[in-house]
């Protein structure tokens, strides 16, 4: 085995996860292709001291700030690559991004490691595993479930959850498919795919920035597929409380940029207007249901885009000096995910009208 995988977990605060998950992962990822580094984003409990006392063995990056999720792996990963190319010895051909609430499973990395081998070409750039919930392991997690989907709306969902509907695994996506999004909580991919497209933004903080770079890999032609013979387990909202004020507008936030970003130039006015009309909605049923600070949430989430416009607008020209004309790819579901769930109660992927 002559390729190197580097499993990479951004930490920030998190020493009493260190016991739960952390065993699992060096059971299961000690080899000779493997290291397992934590980069440290400027943690202000005692990881660096529980890490240095009970896992010596372990490479830390001790970032001088908490970048948030983006920018943390950014340096991380850079640190690594600038010292691959000092020491070609420490060279990695892949990275894992896994969050520090995840345990994984026996024999999870060679099956990822031979979809990469196996395609000489190079075709596919990134590999999600199947991500069950630690809680309830028998269900799906919503940070990835069976492969990351996006309708024309640029809305996320998964196989096997879509909205709050998680579904039991039953092996009913137990195949190999090409995927529109690998999820950040366990994304596997070409060292080099990372570097040339420049990593995760740094301004969408934390939230989505995965599907923003899946989005670019798909701009150069390039596949993203999940491998259901890996199997890992989520914990999730280890770092920021899933139902805060802080993820719903970081959610609302980098949704729209992501989608001013990425976007074919046709018909982009009429889907960002139309997705903050439905943004208009949701802002509504917070308020209705006494959650103003939600609804607060959302406005702000527009503030900054019509404050940033022109930041993101150059990404935006970036992206088409790079790729060219920014085409929708072929994988994006062709209709709205809130129509189908909502409206026609399709609330598994099996059921979504094709």
């Amino acid at each position: 085995m002559n390729s190197k995988i580097a499993v990479v977990i951004l930490n920030y605060n998190g020493e009493k996860l260190f016991p739960v998950f952390l065993p699992s992962v060096i059971e299961h990822s000690t080899n000779d292709f493997t290291e397992i580094i934590i980069a440290d984003n400027a943690s202000t409990d005692n990881s660096i001291d529980y890490l240095k006392a009970n896992y010596p063995q372990i490479i830390r990056i001790e970032l001088s700030q908490n970048h948030g999720f983006a920018e943390g792996y950014n340096q991380a990963l850079e640190n690594l690559k600038n010292e691959g190319e000092q020491n070609n010895s420490k060279k990695f051909d892949y990275y894992i991004l896994l969050n520090s609430d995840v345990e994984v499973t026996q024999n999870w990395l060679n099956p990822i490691l031979e979809i990469f081998e196996k395609d000489t070409e190079k075709n596919i750039s990134a590999i999600q595993p199947k991500i069950r919930m630690h809680a309830h392991k028998h269900l799906f997690e919503h940070a990835g479930a069976a492969g990351g989907m996006i309708d024309y709306l640029g809305y996320p969902f998964c196989r096997g959850r879509i909205f709050d509907t998680l579904e039991e695994d039953k092996s009913q996506y137990d195949n190999q498919i090409p995927i529109f999004w690998a999820t950040g909580a366990a994304m596997a991919i070409r060292a080099e795919v990372y570097h040339d497209l420049g990593g995760l933004d740094k301004d969408f903080f934390a939230h989505m920035e995965e599907i923003d770079l899946c989005w670019r890999i798909h701009h150069t032609g390039k596949k993203i597929v999940y491998c259901p013979e890996s199997t890992i387990f989520h914990l999730g909202g280890g770092t920021l409380n899933p139902m805060s004020e802080r993820k719903t507008y970081l959610n609302f936030r980098n949704g729209l940029t992501l989608l001013l970003k990425n976007l074919p130039s046709k018909n982009l006015f009429f889907k960002i207007y139309f997705r903050m009309i439905l943004d208009g909605i949701a802002g509504t049923k917070f308020l209705l249901d006494g959650k103003p600070k939600f609804t607060l949430a959302i406005l702000k989430a527009h503030f900054y885009m019509y404050a940033n416009l022109s930041s993101i607008l150059a990404k935006r020209k970036d992206n088409q000096k790079k790729f060219g004309n920014l085409k929708l790819p072929s994988i994006v579901y062709p209709k709205s995910i809130v129509w189908q769930y909502f409206a026609k109660k399709n609330k598994t992927f099996e059921e979504l009208e094709k």
